[in-house]
């Protein structure tokens, strides 16, 4: 016997489109003053991995009774203070970033060696090659954002659904950046390919509930439900999938995909309040009153 997933049918009429628009908004303008207050403090509307800012990422086992006193001791070890410390739990190593120009890597080699710590790996990221990866990675996501907007009006040719799926879209990219600031995830080359993989997502169901709404017959709700029929099983599917990644990612200490898996949970869980809220209320007053003003 299989389960089977069954999408609620909403009445929406009980809903003004005032109603329906001021939650997303809400959100949307919460998260913009979050990256607004990080930009001012710190000069990057997000925090920064090495990637993007260079310095020394270091992989050493630690002879060590337990986590916290592993972590204490490789504190002690070094004269510059680690950016981060993270445990790995497969292999019982630990992966210790410093930013760059804090210390040398040779110092900090021989600091490890002194400590008696069994260094696995080293890599290091200058700081000129961080900038210019950061550049190319954010004009990457610019890129992706803006070609997607212009497909988006070549296909619909009228502004507001099509300004409904870019609006869609960007706070689908805002409101995880934000949250990435609350729980201290830093942007990373990893983290811009999640963000890069939301908008494809975002596009996907606000141009599948658009199609239906504007381009098929039948009644405006009747429309709604059957977009959303596939749309929410479609995005709840993908974020149930991200959500094991992120937990079994985190249980294994591989901290990359649990971001990432993090990342696209929290985007997802958006694309679904922006998409069939914000974006709805967006077509229903285009339907029922842009239209025939």
């Amino acid at each position: 016997m299989s389960a089977a997933f069954e999408v609620p049918e909403v009445d929406y009429s009980q809903y003004s489109n005032r109603q329906l628009a001021t939650v997303p908004l809400v959100v949307l303008a919460i998260a913009l003053l979050i990256l607004g207050a990080t930009f001012a403090t710190t000069g990057a509307p997000v925090a920064l991995g090495i990637d993007f800012t260079g310095g020394t990422e270091m992989r050493v086992a630690v002879d060590s009774p337990s986590d916290a006193a592993a972590r204490e001791q490789i504190r002690s070890a070094f004269a510059a203070t680690p950016e981060s410390i993270r445990s790995v739990p497969t292999d019982g190593t630990y992966v210790v970033t410093f930013q760059e120009g804090d210390a040398e890597t040779g110092a900090l080699e021989r600091q490890a060696e002194t400590a008696g710590f069994d260094i696995r790996s080293i890599d290091q990221v200058s700081a000129s090659f961080g900038g210019d990866t950061q550049v190319l990675a954010l004009g990457g996501v610019v890129a992706a954002f803006a070609g997607m907007s212009v497909l988006v009006f070549l296909m619909f040719r009228t502004f507001v659904p099509s300004i409904a799926v870019v609006v869609s879209a960007f706070s689908d990219i805002v409101i995880p950046l934000a949250v990435m600031n609350v729980l201290g995830i830093e942007l990373t080359l990893g983290t811009v390919a999640a963000l890069l993989m939301l908008i494809g997502y975002s596009v996907d169901s606000d141009i599948l509930l658009n199609n239906h709404i504007l381009r098929r017959s039948g009644d405006f709700y009747e429309s709604t439900y059957r977009a959303m029929r596939t749309g929410v099983t479609m995005t709840l599917t993908s974020l149930s999938a991200m959500a094991v990644m992120a937990l079994v990612a985190t249980l294994f200490g591989i901290q990359l995909l649990s971001a990432i898996g993090l990342i696209l949970v929290i985007g997802l869980a958006t694309d679904l309040m922006n998409t069939y809220m914000l974006n709805l209320s967006l077509l229903r007053w285009y339907k029922f009153e842009g239209v025939s003003r």
